[in-house]
């Protein structure tokens, strides 16, 4: 091998300063970056149509003879070159190329083989600006199936063709990393030999996600990100804590404490919970459930239980309303006990901030309630034994790691999701962890009624609204965005509530991000008291604001929202157990896949089955916020087509023993993996 698998682009024949530039700025900085940005298709050239059987449009490779050349004098008009064969005639056609260039490549009445694409033009068949050019004894050399790129602007087609070919074929073998009789089950070829075949490929199939060379490129980009959780499990299993001490007498007072039972689900998950709490691991866990399956009060009840063993709670949200409705419940719960709970958001007041910080340090504080203010550098805890992170996937890893470096070895981790993730999402973005799933719920969902409405029928649904306020009901009436968008004609939150402030016959409020925090609290306290009877709002109600009285969403524009999301916003109402609607308000505009997104939440309240047609209509990297932590786990894998890949590779990794771990350090270097154990290494 000429180069290093590793070394920068500018060593690769071709690449000069200027591509290497451009590469760069698709995050391609070597060799192996560069072989691994996988092609998109092919160009088949195999269609060899004499002049008579041409199709316009279609990439043809052709043999014929050039008769007739015409140079025009004029500036910027193309040279052409007439060509026939024994049927019939077509023109060659150049811009910006040197006429000694088309007489040494086009020699009148000599054959050649021309490939390019067929194009029209006055009656008559072209060819612009052919890709290839031979004489008849090199034809062979034109590949008749090319791997097709994404363009890079300034550098043509033809030379990314070329350099991606030449390179893929001056990869010399590497070592093996995985067991040859598993490779040969897999009818797998090598790690260099599937990744020549996808860059020279021999049929079109090849490059497909389903073919033998794909899968097994994608299987070791899996691979790599499961070894990786397993590393990081196997190190948090090294880690000794001190056991939290907690009773029976304990658990029984607070659920005493409870004005509801906990259901079954809810008992499990807490069990669980307790028994990480009071081994001397140290407990990351992922806690999952539906909207309203009572997720936080096994976080106020973790709590309770790292107070009584003397450490500090940190629960951390994605919104300051949220934070607020938590805070508010767990005095509610506490009010008769000695638990010191503060409120801490970026709104908090600068000299209100100081005062908790310094609290925090002198373990005044017992449970902390905020959003990302929490994990400032300024915070210090005096010993925080319990970090719960709610709606996980709207914070990056880095946040989260952020917030659980904030305690010691002695500090429990849960993150909580109201989206049920996906089994392969589970898999790639949590292999460290240990899964708790509440799937029964205090309420059914059975009592939501899920209509579909076009916009055009507005004045029908405002009577409905109304209808439902004269019954008792309270609403929410949600929009996508706050002021009206040039790019986007949805319907902005504060036109909706002007234009319905005069059709609603009762006061109706406005909420939105941009509001100060004090007019948020005012709003939404009245809405939860009854004086507002229906709230216009982005979706900044989406995530855990709870009034019973509230049993109708309306959701304008709900083609534009994902499945998640609209689950989430629809888990707004029906929660007393009253019979509930939701309405999702579709344009004209709306596309196939608007149309699917809309016919799932009619058919199904199962927030799993949604989690899984979510992915499935928005595909990996979109679905519930994990675009949000800024990171992409997979470049090559899918998990729409690569899901029997991923519990494959997480049976070989159980198999791996230290020995063997060793040949896979290439593979971690070759993703980029290498990189996440330095910084699990350096803390």
């Amino acid at each position: 091998m000429k180069n290093s698998l590793f070394d920068p682009v500018l060593k690769i024949k071709g690449i000069g300063p200027k591509i290497q530039k451009k590469l760069e700025e698709k995050n391609i900085f070597n060799k192996v970056d560069l072989l691994l940005n996988l092609p998109t298709g092919t160009i088949d050239r195999r269609f060899c149509p004499k002049l008579d059987q041409l199709e316009i449009g279609k990439i043809s490779t052709i043999f014929v003879t050039p008769i007739k050349y015409n140079f025009p004098r004029i500036k910027n008009l193309p040279s052409r070159v007439s060509c026939v064969d024994e049927f019939s005639k077509i023109d060659l056609v150049f811009f910006n190329s040197r006429e000694n260039y088309i007489k040494q490549t086009l020699p009148l009445n000599e054959e050649v083989v021309v490939s390019g694409k067929v194009t029209f033009y006055k009656n008559k068949y072209q060819i612009t600006n052919p890709d290839y050019i031979r004489s008849t004894d090199k034809g062979a050399d034109i590949k008749k199936i090319m791997s097709k790129y994404p363009s890079i602007s300034g550098v043509s087609d033809k030379t990314l063709q070329k350099i991606y070919s030449e390179e893929a074929d001056n990869l010399s073998r590497i070592d093996e990393w995985h067991d040859l009789n598993f490779l040969n089950k897999m009818k797998w070829l090598s790690w260099s030999e599937s990744l020549k075949r996808i860059h020279n490929p021999v049929y079109n199939e090849d490059v497909n996600k389903n073919s033998p060379y794909y899968e097994r490129l994608a299987f070791d980009e899996i691979y790599s990100n499961l070894l990786i959780f397993n590393e990081i499990k196997k190190r948090l299993e090294k880690i000794k804590k001190i056991p939290k001490k907690i009773s029976i007498d304990q658990i029984n007072k607070i659920k005493k404490l409870l004005p509801f039972q906990l259901t079954d689900d809810q008992n499990k998950c807490l069990d669980k919970i307790i028994e990480d709490m009071k081994s001397n691991k140290k407990m990351m866990r992922v806690l999952q459930g539906d909207v309203g399956s009572g997720k936080t009060v096994l976080a106020l009840i973790s709590s309770y239980l790292n107070y009584l063993s003397n450490y500090q709670s940190a629960i951390m949200v994605p919104t300051e309303i949220l934070a607020i409705q938590h805070y508010k419940f767990f005095q509610k719960i506490f009010k008769n006990q000695d638990i010191k709970i503060e409120l801490l958001s970026g709104k908090t007041k600068t000299k209100d901030q100081k005062k908790v910080r310094e609290k925090l340090k002198k373990n005044e504080i017992d449970i902390i309630i905020g959003t990302h203010s929490l994990f400032q550098e300024k915070i210090e805890f005096f010993n925080l034994g319990l970090v719960v992170i709610d709606e996980q996937h709207k914070f990056g890893v880095k946040q989260r790691i952020n917030l659980s470096q904030k305690g010691s070895d002695n500090t429990d981790v849960i993150l909580m999701t109201a989206t049920p993730i996906p089994r392969t999402l589970i898999l790639t973005n949590y292999g460290d962890m240990n899964i708790s799933t509440i799937k029964n719920k205090p309420f059914s969902n059975n009592n939501i009624e899920t209509l579909t409405k076009p916009l055009n029928k507005l004045d029908e649904i405002i009577d409905f609204v109304n209808k439902k306020i004269n019954e008792g009901d309270q609403v929410y009436w949600v929009c996508p965005l706050i002021e009206e968008s040039e790019k986007l004609k949805l319907t902005a939150a504060i036109k909706r509530y002007d234009f319905l402030k005069n059709k609603i016959s009762y006061d109706i409020g406005l909420i939105h991000g941009s509001l100060s925090k004090n007019e948020k609290d005012l709003i939404m306290e009245n809405f939860i008291d009854g004086n507002i009877k229906c709230i216009i709002s982005t979706t900044v109600i989406e995530v855990g604001i709870d009034n019973p009285n509230a049993n109708t969403i309306v959701i304008e524009n709900a083609e534009r929202f994902g499945l998640a999301q609209l689950h989430q916003l629809r888990g707004r109402v029906g929660r007393s157990g009253s019979k509930a609607y939701c309405l999702l308000v579709y344009s004209s505009s709306i596309s196939e896949t608007g149309k699917k997104r809309l016919k799932v939440m009619k058919d199904s309240c199962d927030g799993f089955f949604i989690s899984e047609e979510d992915l499935k209509l928005r595909g990996f990297g979109d679905i519930i916020g994990y675009k949000q932590s800024g990171e992409k786990d997979f470049t090559i894998a899918d998990p729409l087509y690569h899901s029997h890949l991923f519990d494959l590779a997480k049976d070989e990794i159980e198999k791996l023993d230290e020995e063997s771990y060793a040949k896979f350090k290439i593979l971690l270097k070759i993703f980029k993996k290498d990189k996440v154990l330095n910084i699990i290494d350096t803390g």
